[in-house]
């Protein structure tokens, strides 16, 4: 009877082990993946046009930075499976135009909504963390050889 448990006890912790390294190995294909430059093409609904916003993402060194549509951000994220969270994004303080002002507004507020994400075909969609809804698509920029 000592035997039979301690061989479920040993299989239980195999599969728990597994599973848990299953998922770093995802995790980390994941933030791979993600790694890059991005060029945001809509915002809660509001396609950019002008003064598009940029993201980059260190796989790394987990850190996100880019322009704002005026001002340069940077930060840090974590990602953990298809969730993502952005660490308190600090910014350069430059005065612009209304209309770039107004993109760059939107946008640092956005991502502070942000909590999932997808890539798929070169486009990365960022999701809302309290309804899943959508709130940022990118497209990544061409990696130059």
């Amino acid at each position: 009877m000592k035997s039979l448990a301690t061989i479920s006890l040993v299989l239980f912790a195999l599969v728990f082990t597994s599973c848990d390294e299953t998922k770093r190995v995802i995790d980390v294909a994941g933030n791979v993946q993600l790694s890059g430059d991005y060029t945001v093409t809509n915002v809660e609904g509001t396609s950019m046009t002008s003064n598009k916003p940029t993201i980059t993402f260190a796989a790394l060194s987990g850190r996100v930075s880019g322009n704002a549509g005026c001002n340069n951000y940077f930060g840090d994220y974590t990602t953990n499976v298809n969730t993502i969270t952005f660490g308190e994004l600090a910014a350069t303080k430059k005065m612009c135009g209304k209309n770039a002002m107004q993109v760059e507004d939107l946008f640092l507020e956005t991502m502070n909504k942000v909590g999932g994400y997808r890539i798929q075909d070169n486009v990365l969609t960022l999701y809302s963390k309290s309804d899943q809804s959508v709130l940022i698509t990118a497209t990544k920029d061409k990696e130059e050889n």
